[in-house]
């Protein structure tokens, strides 16, 4: 790097003839600094050092991951399901959240572990008392879309608190929800940026 710092741009033959290496033996190793950003490469003309620092190219990289490429599947529940029946489907399907829909299956509302836990220590009978009653309701679900940042969706977990959100898609009578996004799909996305 410190070669073509100083000397771009300048070819691979040129490179190999300061560190007396061959072309190939050079190769990968240029390839690697190419994909990386720390270089750029043009043909006939030669290397040159592109001036980007490692947390330059980190951040340009998450500028290009997207909700879609980490959202995992949403439990879904009725908002007239009991507050009983809530709980056991988060432990079944071992999730912190549930998205709660109408009967015409669009979000009306969010229900978080710490609902749950707060109604259960409650005097009320919870297998009757249905989830509408104490879900986080519409328009106050922080939600997103598979086509935004997940740099962004991450801000929104931190700024609000809030283990997970909903991926909806937008329809005539209001949102469907496609996907959710948690902390533990925005630890997989730092985890496979790192190991690139």
């Amino acid at each position: 790097m410190q070669i073509v710092k100083d000397n771009g741009p300048i070819t691979g033959e040129h490179i190999a003839e300061q560190l007396n290496l061959t072309r190939a033996t050079l190769r990968p190793d240029l390839a690697i600094l190419t994909m990386a950003g720390f270089l750029d490469a043009r043909p006939r003309v030669g290397y040159f050092y592109t001036g980007k620092s490692g947390t330059q190219l980190l951040t340009e990289n998450l500028q290009k991951i997207y909700v879609k490429e980490y959202q995992s599947i949403p439990v879904v529940i009725n908002e007239n399901v009991s507050v009983y029946d809530a709980i056991c489907s988060m432990f079944l399907e071992d999730v912190g959240t549930l998205f709660v829909v109408d009967k015409s299956s669009q979000l009306v509302g969010v229900l978080s572990r710490k609902d749950l836990l707060r109604a259960s220590i409650g005097k009320q009978e919870l297998t009757t008392l249905p989830v509408h009653i104490i879900m986080t309701r519409m328009p106050n679900v922080t939600m997103c879309e598979r086509d935004d940042l997940l740099i962004d969706v991450a801000k929104k977990l931190i700024e609000k608190q809030i283990d997970a959100v909903p991926v909806v898609k937008k329809t005539e009578r209001g949102y469907e929800v496609i996907g959710r996004i948690t902390k533990t799909n925005i630890t997989k996305a730092f985890v496979a940026l790192g190991e690139e």
